[in-house]
Protein backbone atom coordinates (compact mmCIF):
# COMPACT_ATOMS: atom_id res chain seq x y z
CA UNK A 1 0.00 0.00 0.00
CA UNK A 2 1.57 3.44 -0.97
CA UNK A 3 1.63 6.71 1.59
CA UNK A 4 -1.51 8.26 -0.05
CA UNK A 5 -3.52 5.11 0.29
CA UNK A 6 -2.14 4.95 3.79
CA UNK A 7 -3.34 8.04 4.95
CA UNK A 8 -6.51 7.80 3.30
CA UNK A 9 -6.90 4.35 5.22
CA UNK A 10 -6.03 5.96 8.38
CA UNK A 11 -8.30 9.20 8.00
CA UNK A 12 -11.00 6.22 7.85
CA UNK A 13 -9.65 4.75 10.76
CA UNK A 14 -9.61 7.74 12.90
CA UNK A 15 -13.09 8.82 12.44
CA UNK A 16 -13.86 5.07 13.55
CA UNK A 17 -11.91 5.02 16.57
CA UNK A 18 -13.36 8.92 17.33
CA UNK A 19 -17.28 7.69 17.03
CA UNK A 20 -16.80 4.60 19.30
CA UNK A 21 -14.51 6.37 21.74
CA UNK A 22 -17.14 9.50 21.96
CA UNK A 23 -19.80 6.37 22.24
CA UNK A 24 -17.71 4.71 25.48
CA UNK A 25 -17.81 7.88 27.32
CA UNK A 26 -21.77 7.98 27.60
CA UNK A 27 -23.42 6.02 30.01
CA UNK A 28 -26.83 5.54 27.85
CA UNK A 29 -24.48 3.50 25.29
CA UNK A 30 -22.49 1.63 27.36
CA UNK A 31 -26.20 -0.13 28.02
CA UNK A 32 -27.26 -0.08 24.88
CA UNK A 33 -27.76 -2.83 22.21
CA UNK A 34 -26.35 -0.78 19.15
CA UNK A 35 -23.12 -0.22 21.06
CA UNK A 36 -22.67 -4.10 22.27
CA UNK A 37 -23.59 -5.29 18.79
CA UNK A 38 -22.17 -2.32 16.63
CA UNK A 39 -18.90 -3.19 18.03
CA UNK A 40 -18.99 -6.45 17.17
CA UNK A 41 -19.93 -5.76 13.42
CA UNK A 42 -16.59 -3.80 13.46
CA UNK A 43 -14.35 -6.26 14.99
CA UNK A 44 -15.71 -8.59 12.37
CA UNK A 45 -15.08 -6.56 9.45
CA UNK A 46 -11.80 -5.24 10.88
CA UNK A 47 -10.44 -8.97 10.83
CA UNK A 48 -11.67 -9.28 7.47
CA UNK A 49 -9.42 -6.51 6.34
CA UNK A 50 -6.44 -7.84 8.33
CA UNK A 51 -6.65 -11.22 6.53
CA UNK A 52 -6.55 -9.09 3.74
CA UNK A 53 -3.72 -6.79 4.05
CA UNK A 54 0.05 -6.74 5.74
CA UNK A 55 -0.10 -3.04 6.98
CA UNK A 56 -1.14 -3.79 10.63
CA UNK A 57 -3.29 -0.92 10.85
CA UNK A 58 -6.37 -2.92 10.91
CA UNK A 59 -4.95 -5.26 13.46
CA UNK A 60 -4.54 -2.27 15.84
CA UNK A 61 -7.82 -0.56 15.59
CA UNK A 62 -9.35 -4.31 16.53
CA UNK A 63 -7.22 -4.39 19.95
CA UNK A 64 -8.07 -1.05 20.24
CA UNK A 65 -12.38 -1.81 19.88
CA UNK A 66 -11.55 -5.35 21.59
CA UNK A 67 -10.51 -3.15 24.56
CA UNK A 68 -13.34 -0.94 24.53
CA UNK A 69 -15.79 -4.24 24.93
CA UNK A 70 -14.44 -4.67 28.35
CA UNK A 71 -16.18 -0.91 29.39
CA UNK A 72 -19.68 -2.29 28.43
CA UNK A 73 -22.54 -2.93 30.67
CA UNK A 74 -25.47 -5.99 30.50
CA UNK A 75 -27.48 -4.57 27.50
CA UNK A 76 -30.77 -2.71 29.24
CA UNK A 77 -32.25 -1.11 26.07
CA UNK A 78 -31.79 -2.05 22.42
CA UNK A 79 -31.87 0.91 20.73
CA UNK A 80 -32.79 4.25 21.83
CA UNK A 81 -33.38 5.65 19.02
CA UNK A 82 -30.63 8.53 18.85
CA UNK A 83 -30.34 11.30 16.30
CA UNK A 84 -26.62 10.50 16.18
CA UNK A 85 -26.11 7.12 16.91
CA UNK A 86 -22.23 6.03 17.08
CA UNK A 87 -21.53 2.87 16.70
CA UNK A 88 -23.85 2.96 13.81
CA UNK A 89 -21.69 5.95 12.27
CA UNK A 90 -18.74 3.61 13.24
CA UNK A 91 -19.84 0.76 10.80
CA UNK A 92 -20.26 3.33 8.18
CA UNK A 93 -17.23 4.37 8.20
CA UNK A 94 -15.39 0.70 8.35
CA UNK A 95 -17.59 0.13 5.26
CA UNK A 96 -16.13 3.14 3.51
CA UNK A 97 -12.64 1.80 4.11
CA UNK A 98 -13.49 -1.59 3.07
CA UNK A 99 -14.72 -0.32 -0.20
CA UNK A 100 -12.22 1.93 -0.81
CA UNK A 101 -9.44 -0.86 0.07
CA UNK A 102 -10.99 -2.55 -3.09
CA UNK A 103 -11.43 0.33 -5.35
CA UNK A 104 -7.44 1.14 -4.72
CA UNK A 105 -6.21 -2.97 -5.28
CA UNK A 106 -4.77 -2.57 -1.63
CA UNK A 107 -6.34 -5.95 -0.71
CA UNK A 108 -3.92 -7.84 -2.89
CA UNK A 109 -0.64 -8.18 -0.77
CA UNK A 110 -2.25 -11.46 1.02
CA UNK A 111 -2.78 -13.05 -2.10
CA UNK A 112 -5.79 -13.91 -1.04
CA UNK A 113 -8.10 -11.22 -2.91
CA UNK A 114 -11.10 -13.52 -3.98
CA UNK A 115 -12.74 -13.04 -0.67
CA UNK A 116 -13.08 -9.35 -0.98
CA UNK A 117 -13.89 -9.27 -4.64
CA UNK A 118 -17.42 -10.75 -3.77
CA UNK A 119 -17.91 -8.37 -0.63
CA UNK A 120 -19.91 -5.98 -2.28
CA UNK A 121 -21.56 -8.19 -4.86
CA UNK A 122 -21.98 -11.91 -4.70
CA UNK A 123 -24.37 -13.10 -3.09
CA UNK A 124 -26.46 -11.47 -5.79
CA UNK A 125 -29.50 -13.01 -4.86
CA UNK A 126 -30.56 -12.15 -0.89
CA UNK A 127 -31.69 -14.72 1.50
CA UNK A 128 -31.00 -17.01 4.75
CA UNK A 129 -27.54 -17.85 4.06
CA UNK A 130 -24.22 -17.78 5.52
CA UNK A 131 -21.16 -17.33 2.71
CA UNK A 132 -17.13 -18.11 3.45
CA UNK A 133 -16.26 -17.72 -0.46
CA UNK A 134 -12.42 -17.52 -0.69
CA UNK A 135 -12.12 -18.11 -4.48
CA UNK A 136 -11.09 -21.75 -5.78
CA UNK A 137 -10.62 -23.21 -2.61
CA UNK A 138 -14.05 -23.39 -1.73
CA UNK A 139 -16.26 -25.51 -4.31
CA UNK A 140 -19.24 -26.75 -2.58
CA UNK A 141 -22.88 -25.20 -1.39
CA UNK A 142 -25.13 -27.15 0.90
CA UNK A 143 -28.72 -26.71 1.30
CA UNK A 144 -30.00 -27.80 4.74
CA UNK A 145 -33.95 -27.20 3.47
CA UNK A 146 -36.28 -27.18 6.45
CA UNK A 147 -33.52 -27.91 8.82
CA UNK A 148 -32.48 -24.70 10.86
CA UNK A 149 -30.53 -25.87 13.36
CA UNK A 150 -28.40 -27.90 10.76
CA UNK A 151 -27.67 -24.68 8.80
CA UNK A 152 -26.95 -22.93 12.24
CA UNK A 153 -24.64 -25.54 13.32
CA UNK A 154 -22.74 -25.49 9.88
CA UNK A 155 -22.42 -22.18 9.62
CA UNK A 156 -20.14 -22.49 13.00
CA UNK A 157 -17.79 -25.55 11.95
CA UNK A 158 -17.38 -23.60 8.34
CA UNK A 159 -15.90 -26.96 7.33
CA UNK A 160 -13.05 -26.68 4.69
CA UNK A 161 -14.40 -25.99 0.76
CA UNK A 162 -17.36 -24.47 1.93
CA UNK A 163 -18.43 -22.00 0.12
CA UNK A 164 -22.18 -20.90 1.05
CA UNK A 165 -24.91 -22.35 3.20
CA UNK A 166 -28.36 -21.84 3.66
CA UNK A 167 -32.42 -22.74 3.79
CA UNK A 168 -33.97 -23.78 0.85
CA UNK A 169 -38.11 -24.61 2.17
CA UNK A 170 -39.86 -23.47 -1.08
CA UNK A 171 -39.54 -25.17 -4.64
CA UNK A 172 -39.83 -21.91 -6.75
CA UNK A 173 -38.41 -18.72 -5.45
CA UNK A 174 -35.67 -20.76 -3.24
CA UNK A 175 -34.71 -22.65 -6.09
CA UNK A 176 -34.28 -19.33 -8.18
CA UNK A 177 -32.26 -17.96 -5.38
CA UNK A 178 -29.78 -20.58 -5.76
CA UNK A 179 -29.75 -20.98 -9.08
CA UNK A 180 -28.40 -17.00 -9.65
CA UNK A 181 -26.40 -17.21 -6.60
CA UNK A 182 -24.31 -20.27 -8.19
CA UNK A 183 -24.11 -18.83 -11.86
CA UNK A 184 -22.69 -15.58 -10.49
CA UNK A 185 -19.69 -17.34 -8.89
CA UNK A 186 -17.93 -19.65 -11.37
CA UNK A 187 -15.71 -21.45 -7.88
CA UNK A 188 -19.38 -23.73 -7.16
CA UNK A 189 -18.98 -26.67 -8.89
CA UNK A 190 -21.11 -28.90 -5.88
CA UNK A 191 -24.57 -28.59 -4.51
CA UNK A 192 -25.26 -30.68 -1.54
CA UNK A 193 -28.84 -31.50 -0.57
CA UNK A 194 -29.51 -31.86 2.72
CA UNK A 195 -31.41 -31.97 5.78
CA UNK A 196 -35.63 -32.57 6.17
CA UNK A 197 -37.61 -31.96 3.15
CA UNK A 198 -40.19 -29.20 3.53
CA UNK A 199 -43.70 -30.29 4.56
CA UNK A 200 -45.53 -30.09 1.03
CA UNK A 201 -43.13 -28.07 -1.18
CA UNK A 202 -40.42 -31.00 -1.39
CA UNK A 203 -38.15 -28.48 -2.09
CA UNK A 204 -35.34 -30.95 -1.71
CA UNK A 205 -36.63 -33.78 -4.67
CA UNK A 206 -37.76 -29.97 -6.82
CA UNK A 207 -34.17 -29.58 -6.44
CA UNK A 208 -32.77 -32.99 -7.49
CA UNK A 209 -35.58 -33.19 -10.27
CA UNK A 210 -34.22 -29.89 -11.62
CA UNK A 211 -30.94 -31.14 -12.08
CA UNK A 212 -31.61 -34.21 -13.58
CA UNK A 213 -34.46 -32.96 -15.78
CA UNK A 214 -34.15 -29.46 -16.04
CA UNK A 215 -37.88 -27.27 -17.22
CA UNK A 216 -40.49 -27.54 -19.35
CA UNK A 217 -41.76 -24.61 -21.84
CA UNK A 218 -43.34 -22.72 -18.97
CA UNK A 219 -40.35 -23.46 -16.35
CA UNK A 220 -42.37 -26.21 -14.73
CA UNK A 221 -39.53 -28.56 -13.14
CA UNK A 222 -39.96 -31.67 -15.12
CA UNK A 223 -40.40 -34.13 -11.81
CA UNK A 224 -40.88 -31.80 -8.92
CA UNK A 225 -44.00 -33.37 -6.56
CA UNK A 226 -43.67 -29.90 -5.32
CA UNK A 227 -47.21 -27.83 -5.06
CA UNK A 228 -45.97 -25.14 -7.54
CA UNK A 229 -42.56 -25.40 -9.00
CA UNK A 230 -42.69 -22.77 -11.47
CA UNK A 231 -39.44 -21.01 -11.98
CA UNK A 232 -40.18 -17.24 -12.44
CA UNK A 233 -37.06 -15.50 -11.85
CA UNK A 234 -34.82 -16.91 -13.90
CA UNK A 235 -34.01 -18.30 -17.18
CA UNK A 236 -33.88 -21.59 -19.55
CA UNK A 237 -30.52 -20.57 -20.16
CA UNK A 238 -29.82 -19.53 -16.84
CA UNK A 239 -31.44 -22.93 -15.38
CA UNK A 240 -29.21 -25.06 -18.30
CA UNK A 241 -26.26 -23.29 -16.81
CA UNK A 242 -26.55 -24.23 -13.71
CA UNK A 243 -27.11 -28.07 -14.67
CA UNK A 244 -24.15 -27.86 -16.34
CA UNK A 245 -21.64 -25.90 -13.76
CA UNK A 246 -22.95 -28.05 -10.67
CA UNK A 247 -23.51 -31.70 -9.49
CA UNK A 248 -26.03 -31.81 -7.27
CA UNK A 249 -25.70 -34.51 -4.31
CA UNK A 250 -28.63 -36.23 -2.98
CA UNK A 251 -28.03 -36.39 1.22
CA UNK A 252 -31.61 -35.31 1.80
CA UNK A 253 -32.62 -36.75 5.21
CA UNK A 254 -29.40 -36.47 6.52
CA UNK A 255 -28.75 -34.08 9.76
CA UNK A 256 -26.05 -35.03 10.67
CA UNK A 257 -23.26 -32.78 10.71
CA UNK A 258 -20.47 -34.78 10.76
CA UNK A 259 -21.20 -36.84 7.59
CA UNK A 260 -21.78 -33.79 5.77
CA UNK A 261 -18.78 -32.52 6.50
CA UNK A 262 -17.12 -35.45 5.66
CA UNK A 263 -19.05 -35.07 2.05
CA UNK A 264 -17.60 -31.83 1.82
CA UNK A 265 -14.01 -33.00 2.14
CA UNK A 266 -14.71 -35.80 -0.36
CA UNK A 267 -15.94 -33.31 -2.67
CA UNK A 268 -13.17 -30.89 -2.13
CA UNK A 269 -10.61 -33.96 -3.00
CA UNK A 270 -12.69 -34.99 -5.69
CA UNK A 271 -12.46 -31.61 -7.17
CA UNK A 272 -8.37 -30.91 -6.74
CA UNK A 273 -7.79 -34.23 -8.49
CA UNK A 274 -9.97 -33.58 -11.73
CA UNK A 275 -10.66 -30.97 -14.35
CA UNK A 276 -13.86 -28.81 -13.45
CA UNK A 277 -16.11 -27.97 -16.21
CA UNK A 278 -15.40 -25.67 -18.78
CA UNK A 279 -18.09 -23.19 -19.33
CA UNK A 280 -17.92 -20.59 -22.03
CA UNK A 281 -21.24 -19.94 -22.60
CA UNK A 282 -21.66 -17.98 -19.13
CA UNK A 283 -24.84 -16.00 -18.90
CA UNK A 284 -26.61 -14.18 -16.46
CA UNK A 285 -29.45 -11.76 -16.95
CA UNK A 286 -29.89 -8.96 -14.39
CA UNK A 287 -32.58 -8.63 -12.46
CA UNK A 288 -35.45 -6.21 -14.48
CA UNK A 289 -36.11 -4.57 -10.81
CA UNK A 290 -34.87 -1.48 -9.98
CA UNK A 291 -33.28 -1.72 -5.93
CA UNK A 292 -34.86 1.05 -4.06
CA UNK A 293 -32.27 2.85 -1.13
CA UNK A 294 -34.85 3.46 1.74
CA UNK A 295 -33.99 6.78 2.75
CA UNK A 296 -35.47 8.16 6.03
CA UNK A 297 -38.64 10.02 5.55
CA UNK A 298 -38.02 13.96 5.58
CA UNK A 299 -41.40 14.53 7.80
CA UNK A 300 -43.31 12.21 9.64
CA UNK A 301 -47.31 12.85 9.27
CA UNK A 302 -49.33 12.47 12.29
CA UNK A 303 -52.52 10.74 12.47
CA UNK A 304 -55.21 12.43 12.85
CA UNK A 305 -57.09 9.85 15.07
CA UNK A 306 -55.03 9.55 18.10
CA UNK A 307 -51.38 8.15 19.33
CA UNK A 308 -50.73 4.95 21.41
CA UNK A 309 -48.34 4.60 24.48
CA UNK A 310 -47.57 0.75 24.74
CA UNK A 311 -46.90 -0.66 28.42
CA UNK A 312 -45.40 -4.23 28.44
CA UNK A 313 -46.09 -5.79 31.83
CA UNK A 314 -42.81 -8.34 32.52
CA UNK A 315 -45.39 -9.70 35.59
CA UNK A 316 -48.24 -11.23 33.34
CA UNK A 317 -46.49 -11.49 29.78
CA UNK A 318 -48.85 -9.09 28.44
CA UNK A 319 -49.21 -5.33 26.81
CA UNK A 320 -51.25 -2.60 26.96
CA UNK A 321 -51.50 -0.42 24.64
CA UNK A 322 -53.31 3.49 25.61
CA UNK A 323 -54.91 5.42 22.75
CA UNK A 324 -54.98 8.77 22.81
CA UNK A 325 -56.26 11.86 21.76
CA UNK A 326 -54.35 14.71 20.81
CA UNK A 327 -55.61 16.74 23.74
CA UNK A 328 -54.40 13.31 26.03
CA UNK A 329 -57.95 11.93 26.42
CA UNK A 330 -57.69 8.59 27.10
CA UNK A 331 -59.94 6.62 24.36
CA UNK A 332 -59.40 2.87 24.28
CA UNK A 333 -57.30 0.49 26.35
CA UNK A 334 -56.02 -2.82 24.40
CA UNK A 335 -54.50 -5.45 26.32
CA UNK A 336 -52.50 -8.67 24.70
CA UNK A 337 -50.43 -11.52 25.14
CA UNK A 338 -49.48 -11.64 21.53
CA UNK A 339 -48.38 -8.86 19.07
CA UNK A 340 -50.78 -9.71 16.04
CA UNK A 341 -53.77 -10.21 18.32
CA UNK A 342 -53.05 -6.32 19.55
CA UNK A 343 -52.40 -4.67 16.11
CA UNK A 344 -55.32 -7.24 14.22
CA UNK A 345 -57.73 -5.29 17.17
CA UNK A 346 -56.15 -1.83 16.78
CA UNK A 347 -56.81 -1.98 12.99
CA UNK A 348 -60.44 -3.31 13.67
CA UNK A 349 -61.44 -0.91 15.34
CA UNK A 350 -60.29 1.70 13.18
CA UNK A 351 -57.81 3.72 15.57
CA UNK A 352 -55.10 4.12 12.68
CA UNK A 353 -55.41 6.57 9.64
CA UNK A 354 -52.11 6.30 8.50
CA UNK A 355 -49.33 3.83 6.64
CA UNK A 356 -46.10 5.06 8.60
CA UNK A 357 -48.07 5.16 12.04
CA UNK A 358 -49.45 1.64 11.78
CA UNK A 359 -45.53 0.55 10.56
CA UNK A 360 -44.18 2.44 13.63
CA UNK A 361 -47.18 0.72 15.87
CA UNK A 362 -45.97 -2.95 14.75
CA UNK A 363 -42.35 -1.92 14.97
CA UNK A 364 -43.08 -0.36 18.75
CA UNK A 365 -44.58 -4.09 19.94
CA UNK A 366 -42.33 -6.49 18.17
CA UNK A 367 -39.45 -3.76 20.26
CA UNK A 368 -41.78 -4.60 23.57
CA UNK A 369 -42.44 -8.00 22.85
CA UNK A 370 -39.02 -8.79 22.60
CA UNK A 371 -37.90 -6.73 25.25
CA UNK A 372 -40.39 -8.68 27.52
CA UNK A 373 -38.77 -12.01 26.55
CA UNK A 374 -35.35 -10.95 27.19
CA UNK A 375 -36.57 -8.86 30.45
CA UNK A 376 -34.88 -5.51 28.97
CA UNK A 377 -36.53 -2.22 30.03
CA UNK A 378 -38.32 -0.97 27.20
CA UNK A 379 -38.19 2.73 25.98
CA UNK A 380 -41.08 3.74 23.39
CA UNK A 381 -39.17 4.91 20.43
CA UNK A 382 -40.14 8.51 18.57
CA UNK A 383 -42.21 8.17 15.60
Amino acid sequence: MDTRHTLETEKLYDEIRNELFSAIKLKKCKKCGCMVYGLGDVIENLKIIENETSDGLARKLSDEVEKLKLELKPVEYSCLGCKHCHPAVAANFIADAVIYLIQNDSLNDSGNHNSLEFLDSWPVSPGEYSAFCDGEGCPVAVSTLASLDLYSELSKLKPKGLCIIGKTETENIGIDKIIKNTITNSTLHYLIVSGRESEGHYSGQTLISLYKNGVDKNMRIIGSNGKKPILKNVTCEEVELFRKQVKVINMIGCEDTAVITLKISELLKDFKNSEPPKITDRIFSPSPIEKIIAKKPKRIKLDKKGYFVIIPSFANKTITVEFYNYHNELLNVIEGGDVPSIYSTIIEKELISELTHAAYIGKELEKAKWCMDYNIKYIQGEA
